[in-house]
């Protein structure tokens, strides 16, 4: 059963960043924003909050990247890493700690879980085979093979997941496996390791998941929980043959590491521990309390060992809380297209947060309000600058900017004196006191996109009181009521700047400072529950600052850039992807020389009648004039090629086409888009004639 709706404290984990790599925005969208959002707001709410991080630097993919860039794996995840944590600050992620899966802290958590399981008898240990790349002389971990997937017939599925039909895999699955470090075909081998028997806890799944949490987890989590758990579950791995990882702590462990799916979770657990060390505060409650509330954000390839692994460990250690939830986004696509670190197919956070300076809560309202929470959503560029315009601008900062500005302007920045409150007015105030409730039901419900629209739907109330009363005509016949009006303007835009931390952080402090709420003559700062409660949120006689824009415009110009930046990793992409004619059978030097190809220049260019493809083209190549009939009219335009320089394969036997005898051969080849390309002499001072040898 879900645990209680007021709990002593809250356990918010992140999933730990693999550091091959920065961050995305499809990290953002699927984890981190939304974490970060219900973290902020719970703290508004006065809860004891752990909301806890860290990079992930272990496992294959950190491996994969040291060789590739031919660096060892500590140079790896010590640059990323630093580019991570970086940019989650500058981001404005409020972790209370982000810490690392090398730190010894965090070996020594891993090492005691595994050896408390081992000693409990929770672990069965198998010789099986596995892949061996008998060149590398190493046992080949899941992502370095590659092969046809046994399901769907992918030919390029990894060893632990086909990323084609989504099926987890064994390597030992792969129809056709090769080793993607030599490139060989890999044997068999035995090998020792430590299996978590997964179907001892099947029972104990069913009742906690299938059961308890059927109304409170979302449909895409507890769908793919019930898949698994349905199609039986069996015992996995939690040891692998690798140089790169966490010792396995027991004897006949030499040469082998924790698998980084046991031990990366547990880097919640170390990175509280971390936490509290350093606040001076006891790390237990946070994670065998009962009373306290545990969720993990994490994106939906992760669902199950979140859900079911991870759960099933904390299960047999004994002593821990299981997740209240697990609210998993599905993934984010750019511009219709998937996006893949790999392929540079991606809005990546620090060069995001370098073109776009002091823009962060532009980029996390977009990501909210277009987040994947039921199904997969695309990010556009266009989508991101209306967002921003239309709503951001025009909405939210038209709104701040019309309140401050006329309370300069009338009272010199000072906060009116109300007289008597029409029906309007109570009602608009009474709508105010209403939203933290409103956003309060979507946030806990983790509907952060659902909560982003209603925190513009506050400020679209503030613009239409405001539109409605017309104070900038009331002005000149009716000063008190315009008193009434700015206060009650006052007191909306001051309920934004309080709900709007958890979506718009930076905008929040911005607005606080407008509304000089920082200031040392202001009360205690106000919390979230003081919007409904309290009678005034902004008292009279209180001085505000000058206005500043909290949003500006973004230009065509600026989305343009990102879009060609974009379509120059397409085309890169593509070029890449072109795959190369396999080499035909070896000639010898003689056969080459009996090609005799010369430098020509087409003289005259005409479309063949009642031929969609060919042109007949008349050609100088030094030796003579003559016809050449060639199939490029596809490519280009009679009028575009009179004058350009070709190479001609000239002793190719006639050969008549369509009635007209062709006497050689224009060389061609084809760009990426499959369109024809002269193979060109384009030097000056070469004549027409010349041979190419």
């Amino acid at each position: 059963m879900a645990q209680d709706t007021s709990p002593s404290r809250y356990t918010i984990t992140a999933a730990l960043p693999y550091t091959n790599g920065p961050i995305h925005i499809g990290h953002l969208a699927g984890v981190y924003v939304p974490a970060d959002i219900y973290s902020r707001y719970l703290r508004l709410k006065g809860n004891d909050v752990a909301f806890v991080c860290g990079s992930d630097e272990h496992g294959v993919a950190i491996s994969m990247k040291a060789k590739k860039e031919g660096v060892t794996p500590k140079e790896i995840i010590d640059k990323y890493h630093n580019i991570i944590k970086k940019s989650f600050v500058d981001f404005g992620i409020s972790f209370d700690n982000y810490s690392r899966t090398s730190a010894k802290v965090h070996h020594d958590t891993a090492s005691e879980f595994f050896k408390k399981m081992y000693q409990q008898g929770d672990f069965i240990e198998e010789e099986t085979e596995q892949l061996y790349d008998d060149e590398a002389a190493q046992f080949l971990a899941d992502r370095f093979v590659i092969g046809t997937c046994p399901r769907c017939g992918h030919e390029e599925a990894y060893g632990d997941q086909c990323e084609n039909c989504g099926s987890s895999l064994n390597a030992t699955d792969l129809i056709n496996p090769k080793s993607t470090i030599t490139g060989t075909v890999p044997s068999l081998k035995k090998t020792k390791h430590w299996f978590l028997p997964l179907d001892r806890y099947e029972e104990f799944l069913k009742k906690w998941i299938l059961e308890e949490h059927k109304s409170d987890w979302k449909p895409n989590v507890y769908g793919q929980c019930k898949s698994w758990i349905d199609e039986g579950l069996k015992p996995r791995a939690v040891t692998r043959d690798l140089d790169w990882g966490i010792p396995v702590p027991v004897a006949g462990g030499e040469g082998k590491v924790l698998y980084v799916w046991f031990d990366a979770p547990i880097g919640y657990i170390s990175s509280t521990k971390e936490w509290a060390e350093r606040e001076g505060k006891d790390w237990e409650p946070y994670w065998k309390d009962e009373s306290t509330k545990l969720v993990h954000f994490i994106g939906k390839d992760n669902i199950v060992f979140h859900c079911i692994i991870f759960p099933s460990m904390l299960k047999a250690n004994g002593d821990f809380i299981l997740p209240d939830n697990v609210p998993a986004n599905e993934f984010l696509n750019l511009e219709g297209n998937k996006l893949s670190t790999s392929k540079n197919w991606a809005v990546w956070l620090h060069e995001y947060l370098e073109e776009f300076p002091d823009m962060q809560d532009v980029l996390r309202y977009t990501l909210t309000a277009n987040a994947p929470e039921t199904k997969d959503n695309d990010f556009t560029w266009k989508d991101f600058q209306a967002r921003n315009n239309n709503e951001l601008v025009a909405i939210f900062g038209n709104f701040v900017n019309r309140v401050a500005v006329l309370t300069h302007k009338y009272y010199d920045g000072v906060v009116p004196t109300p007289a008597e409150f029409s029906k309007t007015d109570l009602d608009t105030l009474k709508s105010l006191k209403g939203y933290p409730e409103i956003l309060a039901s979507s946030l806990e419900r983790y509907r952060f996109r659902e909560g982003s629209q209603e925190l513009m739907n506050l400020a679209r109330l503030g613009n239409k009181y405001l539109a409605d009363q017309e104070p900038w005509k009331l002005i000149k016949t009716d000063e008190e009521r315009v008193k009434i009006i700015m206060y009650v303007a006052l007191q909306i835009a001051t309920g934004l700047a309080v709900l709007s931390e958890p979506f718009l952080p930076f905008t929040s402090e911005k607005l606080k400072g407008i509304l000089n709420l920082n200031s040392k003559e202001s009360e205690k700062s106000i919390e979230w529950d003081d919007v409904s409660l309290k009678e005034t949120l902004l008292p009279a006689g209180h001085t505000i600052n000058k206005s500043e824009l909290l949003f500006r415009k973004i230009e065509d110009k600026e989305i343009q850039q990102q879009l060609d930046k974009l379509e120059a990793t397409k085309k890169v992409n593509a070029q890449m992807d072109k795959e190369v004619a396999p080499q035909k059978d070896t000639i010898t030097f003689d056969d080459f020389s009996k090609l005799d190809m010369r430098v020509g220049t087409i003289i005259e260019a005409e479309k063949m009648p009642k031929a969609n493809k060919l042109l007949v083209l008349k050609v100088d190549t030094g030796l003579d004039t003559r016809t050449i009939v060639s199939g490029i009219a596809n490519s280009f335009k009679p009028e575009d090629i009179v004058g350009k320089k070709v190479t001609v394969l000239v002793n190719l036997a006639p050969r008549k086409l369509r009635g007209v005898e062709s006497e050689g051969m224009i060389l061609m080849t084809e760009d990426k888009d499959g369109k024809l390309v002269f193979v060109n002499p384009d030097e000056e001072n070469v004549s027409n004639g010349e041979t190419i040898n």
